[in-house]
């Protein structure tokens, strides 16, 4: 079997767009981030809101620790998405030929985009735990990736995958949700395009609006498995008292499912399974409607740059021969 040009060239495309987004991003991600690990206790909240977290890093006068683990990230948004988007386009393309089907279905479409987020948090686990724990640190006191993954067993580096294997679901309703919607804007484009036109894309301004409609859908519904899986690969408190050692017990003891369902319920309440979705809300859907609208922008720029080097590389290769 050859290589997939057309699937790389989809990876590629997705994994820049990735890297775009998440560093542009990142400072909302970490507040983000610090806000939904805390879990409240006896009343006392160190962070009310958002901002919080903000005028903590202002006041401190450690605004760039706001971006702290960025590169651990970066890495493990690359590799994921361009895992995703490279599993997501082969997985289609495979279906098509095999079924001879013109189209994929919604189910069917459902049941790719989970398989290919399986893969992408099988090998992005451990990175994505270490960018937790990094982000999750008191502000300067974040430690390297290399020391964040190995100060644990192996079984640490994959803490929340059971829920990370979960929440493949996010990612495939929202890839399907703009899949379909895109799909019906473009026959309608093509409907009023003639046949010697220009093939009909989307423009900037409507990916960017069905990315955000499609990820607000798959944020809502799954956001409580979100804020388990934050909690559970958060950084444990530093503490420098008599009694750390008893705290990073029951520290340890709470980062399991049930440990976290507990401690929310009985700390929380049931609206304590949505603090802080407004923050995931806008931080994912602005995130996933820039990684969409970069990728549809520079998806022609790649295929057009692969098929440019599958060409001298073809042209070399006969010059070799003929010699």
């Amino acid at each position: 079997m050859g290589v997939d040009l057309e699937s790389i060239s989809e990876a590629t495309s997705g994994a820049i767009g990735s890297l775009l987004s998440t560093t542009i991003l990142y400072p909302l991600d970490t507040c983000k981030t610090k806000y939904q690990a805390e879990v409240q206790a006896h009343g006392q909240r160190k962070y009310r809101n958002l901002s919080d977290v903000l005028w903590e890093a202002v006041s401190t006068g450690q605004v760039l620790s706001l971006y702290q683990g960025l590169g651990t990230k970066n890495l493990q948004s690359f590799i994921a998405q361009f895992v995703y988007f490279y599993g997501y386009s082969y997985f289609k393309r495979l279906y098509l030929e095999n079924s001879g089907s013109k189209s994929i279905g919604t189910k069917v479409n459902l049941i790719l985009a989970a398989g290919a987020g399986a893969c992408t948090a099988i090998v992005t686990q451990p990175l994505d735990t270490a960018s937790s724990r990094m982000q999750t640190s008191a502000f300067g006191k974040s430690k390297g990736l290399w020391k964040t993954l190995t100060e644990g067993t192996l079984s640490d580096a994959f803490d929340g995958l059971g829920i990370s294997l979960l929440l493949t679901s996010n990612p495939a309703i929202q890839y399907t949700v703009f899949d379909q919607l895109k799909q019906r804007l473009l026959k309608q484009k093509l409907k009023k395009a003639d046949h010697d036109s220009s093939p009909a894309v989307l423009s900037a301004f409507t990916a960017f609006l069905l990315g955000a409609i499609s990820k607000s859908i798959a944020t809502f519904l799954t956001y409580p498995a979100i804020r388990c899986k934050v909690m559970i690969q958060a950084a444990d408190p530093e503490n420098d008292d008599d009694d750390n050692k008893t705290k990073r017990t029951q520290s340890k003891s709470r980062k399991t499912v049930s440990g976290v369902v507990s401690a929310i319920w009985r700390r929380e309440g049931i609206l304590g399974f949505f603090k802080g979705l407004d923050a995931q809300i806008t931080k994912t859907v602005l995130s996933s409607a820039l990684l969409l609208m970069i990728k549809e922008k520079i998806t022609a720029t790649t295929w057009v740059l692969i098929l440019a080097i599958r060409r001298s590389v073809l042209l070399r290769n006969g010059r070799l021969k003929n010699v």
